[in-house]
């Protein structure tokens, strides 16, 4: 019996996600511990922690990257640093969600700030290479190597980088 059930849930889990999903929060609901798709779940278990960590990586890169971009170029339209403006308190909000929500992500935070760093400096002067609509564009060298920015200053809702916000 539990060697069909597991057959049945390899199967289902290969043809109908959402169903399996289901079906094993039935079984849990149910104590079938044993009908239980274990290797399945632990996949997905991980996958679930590996794709939050990507989303909050992606969401603190791009608050840098926009915080770096209305620090450097302080002098760009007032258009441009708008939706910079607009983009810094949308992630922002996102990375200060996750880790209301999420505390031990404190711990992962600290682990990758400066990867974060890293490819946000390469975005902000991507971005600044192809600059349009009288933005200046910058050189590498005005982007600093280290991040510029203390942790406090990232999660701060008032912060926008050296410059004073009209906003």
């Amino acid at each position: 019996m539990i060697m069909n059930n597991q057959i049945m849930n390899n199967q289902l889990y290969e043809q109908d996600f959402n169903l399996w999903r289901e079906t094993i929060i039935q079984q849990i609901k149910k104590h079938n511990f044993n009908d239980i798709d274990w290797e399945h779940l632990l996949v997905e278990l991980e996958d679930m922690g590996k794709s939050e960590k990507r989303s909050f990586l992606s969401n603190l890169t791009i608050l840098i990257a926009h915080l770096l971009k209305l620090t450097v170029q302080a002098d760009a339209p007032e258009m441009m640093k708008g939706s910079w403006y607009s983009s810094v308190t949308e992630h922002r909000f996102r990375v200060t969600k996750v880790l209301a929500e999420n505390p031990s992500f404190k711990n992962y935070l600290d682990e990758v700030i400066f990867i974060a760093y890293a490819d946000a400096r390469k975005l902000a002067i991507k971005e600044s290479k192809n600059a349009k609509l009288g933005e200046r564009k910058t050189d590498d060298t005005e982007y600093p190597l280290d991040l510029p920015f203390t942790l406090e200053q990232l999660l701060n809702e008032d912060f926008y980088g050296d410059i004073a916000s009209d906003i």
